[in-house]
């Protein structure tokens, strides 16, 4: 039983009733590591034990980021108690997120193989992954000229001072399309000369394949609606364009030029309750 620190702070009530609850039913060894190499040192100590992660979607994150650099994730099965905020990627996967519940699947439970993307600097992505648009540069300010009399900018200010709205903040989603070379299984589906407004890469329906989304952007204002999204299932999905970052399971990564993932088919499994 590996219990993220944050886990600790942020329901320390929920960490002792799932530890409550394991205990009753099986024999439990509590890990508590406060860093990277200690979490690296538990489940390299965890022998014939299967780990069990408390904590929210990046405390499972690391768990199979490790395991996967180990090359030992084949050979593994997982458990989890969602703790913490952040626990949308275990709801996702089919953890429960009570803690009771949650502790019970690790009891009850059955292993179920899942794919694993993986890409090309062995990172990996449990969920899904977006490639936002770009930042839109409005809010640039541009220098101004000096005025040819000093006596002119004082007017100018007054006349600012009286008349000026105050200038509003450009929204936090604010964004303008980007141009992205998007590839499925050598296919290209969006190439450098037309824009996209966003990309998506998730799993696909049929296991070992993950499903592509790329959503075509308005070139220009005013114009007809932007055709309908572009949707292929493929084996390896590439990106290439300039300085794009991504978020994969809440984790932004970048800015890159270029970017391959390949699905690995059941690379991993997960204890979870039963199918209805």
């Amino acid at each position: 039983m590996i219990v993220d620190p944050a886990a600790r702070r942020a329901d320390g009530e929920s960490v002792r009733i799932a530890k409550d609850v394991l205990c009753a039913g099986a024999t439990v060894r509590l890990c508590l590591p406060d860093g990277p190499e200690e979490w690296a040192k538990a489940l390299a100590k965890r022998g014939e034990r299967r780990p069990v992660v408390v904590g929210d979607d990046r405390a499972l994150l690391r768990v199979v980021s490790l395991l996967h650099r180990e090359r030992d994730l084949a050979g593994s099965v997982l458990s989890m108690v969602p703790v913490g905020g952040a626990v949308s990627l275990a709801r996702s996967l089919g953890v429960p997120t009570g803690a009771v519940a949650a502790a019970r699947a690790v009891l009850d439970g059955a292993e179920r193989r899942m794919d694993l993307l993986v890409d090309d600097s062995d990172g990996v992505v449990l969920g899904g992954l977006t490639i936002p648009p770009l930042r839109d540069g409005r809010g640039a300010a541009r220098p101004a000229s000096p005025p040819a009399h000093p006596w002119l900018s004082t007017c100018r200010s007054l006349v600012r001072g009286f008349t000026a709205r105050p200038a509003r903040a450009a929204a936090p989603d604010d964004a303008a399309p980007t141009r992205l070379r998007v590839e499925a299984d050598g296919v290209t589906l969006a190439d450098l000369d037309h824009p996209v407004a966003g990309v998506s890469v998730g799993p696909a329906a049929r296991t070992g394949y993950a499903r592509v989304e790329v959503h075509p952007a308005l070139t220009a204002p005013g114009t007809a609606p932007p055709p309908s999204p572009l949707h292929a299932d493929a084996r390896t999905v590439t990106v290439t364009g300039a300085d794009f970052r991504y978020r994969a399971d809440a984790v932004v990564t970048g800015p890159v030029r270029r970017r391959t993932w390949a699905v690995r088919a059941g690379a991993w499994g997960l204890a979870l309750p039963p199918r209805p």
